[in-house]
């Protein structure tokens, strides 16, 4: 088995009601509960789209099922090595947009050195374990205007990646899959945009 991700929105006002060490876990702790419908075994899990919770705590997050990534990190991983082979064959205005957008989500950055969770929001220490994204409303709207501003650029990385990318028996062996997982990012970043929320991955 490897690592896996699930991909939350939150309402950090609800959040900030505890002490930043408490929040992830409070979260976490809505997500499994049983009111909320998610672990029912007749449970819609829409590709592509959301899942909205039920019970008490439904009005403070909701889950995002990415495509064809069975809940696994490896395509979000293995989007992140994708680029680092094309990162240098594109513009250099949308390779620092790229940049941006992908070592705030899912990569490490050229320099390894990209951090994904924010402990104002989540804390620190053993209860970040399991957490590998955490950011603020402040965060997800900076993200989602790079999103915006990439979004219309993307088919630019389409022939480097063929060429220098490409692994067809491979996570994100495409550049289809390579957009399609952007795409989703894209709109998981825009609907906590909108609500002013921040974004969560967690792993179990």
């Amino acid at each position: 088995m490897g690592l896996d991700i699930t991909v939350l929105i939150t309402d950090c006002a609800w959040l900030e009601e505890v002490p930043p060490r408490e929040r992830l876990p409070r979260l976490r702790a809505a997500w499994y509960a049983d009111e909320t419908g998610l672990w029912d075994h007749d449970a819609p899990a829409v590709e592509g789209g959301w899942c909205r919770p039920r019970g008490p705590d439904a009005p403070f997050f909701a889950v995002y099922e990415f495509r064809d990534t069975c809940g696994s990190f490896k395509p979000h991983f293995w989007a992140g090595q994708r680029w680092e082979s094309v990162r240098g064959h594109v513009g250099a205005a949308l390779r620092e947009e790229l940049d941006a957008l992908l070592r705030g989500l899912v990569w490490d950055g050229p320099d390894g050195a990209a951090q994904h969770v924010e402990p104002a929001l989540a804390g620190d220490g053993p209860r970040t374990h399991g957490v590998l994204l955490a950011r603020s409303p402040d965060s997800v709207r900076a993200l989602a205007s790079v999103w915006e501003r990439t979004r219309p650029a993307l088919d630019t990385v389409r022939e480097p990646f063929a060429a220098y990318a490409a692994a067809p028996s491979g996570w994100v062996g495409d550049f289809p899959a390579f957009r399609a997982l952007l795409e989703d990012w894209g709109r998981v970043l825009t609907e906590a945009a909108r609500k002013g929320w921040g974004v969560v991955g967690l792993s179990e």
